[in-house]
């Protein structure tokens, strides 16, 4: 295989696995970065394993059925891999504070569908940066942190 399938494999196992209707934070260990960095328009940045597994303990706790998917075949150029996704969750469980623009109080019941592009680093099969640009505009509408005009 090449270097840019064999980062594709990488990045479709972190997809499925931490992204995924299921989440083993297994995947964590095996596949990021020791120092990762993960980072979404809608979150405050997260470093390394521990806090990229703790940011997911507390998204599936808020969102119980969380789920992203890829739309489209993945891109891959030297160490570099895009995806496109949508996904999303209703919000049954705890407070959630992690969105920038404010907080959840517990049990909303608000369903938050979006899409979004992601742009992954992949150096000797670990990925080291996961940085996208999400639809955030229509999740925290849905979510009633902004309101329509």
């Amino acid at each position: 295989m090449t270097k840019q399938e064999d980062n594709k494999a990488v990045v479709v196992r972190w997809f499925t696995d931490f992204w995924g209707e299921t989440c083993d934070l297994s995947v964590v260990d095996a596949v990021a970065a020791p120092d990762m960095l993960l980072k979404y328009s809608l979150h405050e940045p997260r470093r390394g394993r521990d806090d990229i597994k703790a940011f997911m303990t507390d998204f599936r706790a808020a969102f119980p059925d969380l789920n992203f998917c890829a739309t489209a075949d993945l891109i891959a150029e030297g160490d570099y891999v895009v995806g496109q996704w949508e996904g999303g969750g209703t919000h049954t469980g705890p407070a959630f504070g992690d969105f920038l623009i404010g907080s959840l109080p517990a049990a909303t019941g608000r369903t938050m569908r979006f899409t979004g592009t992601t742009v992954l680093k992949v150096i000797d099969g670990r990925i080291v940066e996961e940085i996208g640009l999400d639809d955030g505009v229509t999740a925290l509408t849905q979510l009633g942190l902004i309101k329509p005009a």
